[in-house]
């Protein structure tokens, strides 16, 4: 059976079939049709609609991204994004609002593990990766760059470098800041992870990279997890300990921070260190 031409009018602002067949029935609008000839109807509607209304939900914060940047998008937005899709029943923008609702904001969140991240249903191991490492590298941008020419000259810049290294870890961490005889930056690192409470360590372990480094002197500092920062009788005891093997080893101490995220406590500004003359800030 030959098929027979089909003629269809789009100009105008109705749809009507122009002719099916010579005897044909009068032009009739498309609407009167069902099925596959109605919906170009839809079709066109939906070409009018901008690109945006257009978009499903969870794809919509992509375009405000690219069309109004980054400062446009809230929180929610940007996890969303990072999450690329959300779970059956549940949006992309539902899941990453009750991710932040779950670990009560910006801070908790980019500390938590993958393990707790998949605690959250929706949040398969993938995905629970994939945001620890774009959390990973926002605490890394946290971090200030120090060249070894940066002479650190207080116990306030001090801080600063502790801070960002060991304020955020849920254990105690020592940390030691090692220094040429000018004042100048050698090296930095963590030597030890205790627990919540402590961290056990023994002389050798602090003293090894300033002896590798061939440090002139060194600051140690650790963290309390519990945000007060101050000393406890074993913060002291380890602080005369650490004097007397600097003593042997004629690597200098020069002081003993205690870090929290907002605060802290210098053991040499409370008078708990002897100033020698060789001693400097």
């Amino acid at each position: 059976m030959a098929c027979l031409p089909v003629s269809v009018d789009v100009s105008g602002p109705d749809l009507t079939v122009a002719s099916l067949h010579p005897k044909a029935l009068p032009a009739l609008p498309l609407g009167k049709f069902k099925g596959d000839i109605s919906s170009l109807d839809k079709m066109k509607q939906v070409a009018e609609v901008s690109g945006l209304k257009a978009l499903p939900n969870e794809e919509r914060p992509r375009e405000r991204l690219l069309s109004e940047g980054v400062d446009a998008l809230s929180l929610s937005e940007l996890v969303a994004i990072v999450l690329g899709s959300g779970t059956k029943g549940k949006s992309v923008l539902e899941l990453s609002s009750e991710i932040l609702e779950h670990f009560g904001g910006l801070e908790t969140l980019l500390e938590a593990s993958v393990v707790e991240l998949m605690e959250i249903k929706g949040i398969g191991r993938a995905k629970a990766i994939q945001l620890k490492a774009v959390f990973g590298i926002a605490l890394k941008c946290r971090k200030p760059s120090y060249s070894k020419k940066h002479i650190i000259t207080s116990a306030i810049h001090a801080y600063e470098l502790a801070q960002a290294e060991i304020a955020h870890i849920p254990q105690e961490v020592l940390f030691v800041i090692l220094r040429d005889v000018r004042g100048n930056l050698i090296h930095y690192e963590r030597v030890a992870i205790g627990t919540l409470t402590q961290v056990l360590v023994h002389p050798r372990e602090v003293f090894y990279p300033a002896v590798r480094h061939k440090a002139h002197s060194m600051i140690l500092a650790h963290n309390h997890p519990s945000g007060d920062p101050t000393p406890s009788r074993s913060d002291l005891e380890l602080t005369r300990g650490l004097i007397e093997a600097g003593k042997i080893l004629s690597i200098g101490f020069d002081d003993h921070l205690i870090v929290c995220r907002d605060r802290f406590v210098s053991l040499r500004e409370l008078g708990c260190l002897p100033i020698s003359p060789t001693s400097r800030y």
